[in-house]
């Protein structure tokens, strides 16, 4: 995670987050079936839970396309900024300045990024206040979840920049090239901005359900606090 000051309309010229490809994972539902609370509480982290980092990686197709680019004296600039898309889930678009065809570039990057573990664990530090699940800081998460709270009762998840969101359901992943087996799930998308308080956010939680009581949990954040400019993604699994 890095900090620097910037005023606040950096913050807002950012584009949005997303770390799962939803033309692959999951369309979401555009509302809340009955019973959702406990399906919700049976997915969430328990206080203590020991978690499996996860990362993004490409696939061999895309080392294949930087191999080609660098061949052929291609824009390493432009290689840099569609490795970046790819590290984040974008979409990857064509830029002429790779120095190969459209086509060419199309044979390339026919692949979704693929969650796989990083080999290291972590455990959560989450505490039950009543109604309200707060997430801390832990070994490994860089701060990235710290002061998140998540109301039990209604379903919104507040941030520490002082800005709130409901949850949408995710349903199940239909689409024949998934990279995960999506069998539902929650997604959180927080966007806010004060000039007064110099607080923004741009984030997003998505917990997802797969099979074998296997939950992904992922959370990518842009945000200002005080005038403070921060960013991090933290993916992990876990048995529930």
């Amino acid at each position: 995670m890095k900090a620097l000051r910037a005023p606040l309309l950096t913050l807002l010229a950012v584009g949005g987050v997303g770390v799962m490809d939803r033309s692959t994972a999951t369309p979401l539902a555009a509302t809340l079936s009955p019973g959702w609370q406990g399906r919700l509480a049976a997915l969430l982290p328990q206080p203590g839970q020991v978690v499996q980092l996860m990362e993004q990686r490409p696939s061999l197709a895309f080392v294949e396309l930087q191999q080609r680019v660098t061949t052929v004296g291609g824009s390493r600039d432009a290689l840099r900024a569609l490795m970046l898309s790819a590290a984040k889930g974008e979409p990857l678009e064509y830029d002429a300045r790779l120095g190969i065809t459209q086509e060419e570039f199309r044979r390339y990057v026919v692949f979704r990024p693929v969650l796989t573990p990083t080999g290291k664990t972590a455990r959560l530090n989450v505490v039950r206040e009543g109604n309200l699940l707060k997430f801390g800081d832990a070994p490994g998460l860089n701060g990235t979840l710290r002061g998140l709270v998540l109301d039990l009762n209604s379903g919104e998840l507040r941030t520490p920049e002082g800005f709130g969101s409901k949850p949408r359901a995710v349903s199940p992943g239909t689409a024949p090239d998934r990279t995960l087996d999506i069998r539902g799930g929650f997604e959180w998308n927080v966007k806010g901005n004060s000039p007064v308080t110099q607080n923004g956010v741009k984030s997003q939680l998505q917990l997802l359900q797969l099979p074998g009581n296997q939950v992904v949990f992922t959370y990518t954040h842009f945000s200002m606090l005080r005038g403070v400019i921060s960013d991090g993604t933290i993916i992990f699994s876990y048995a529930r």
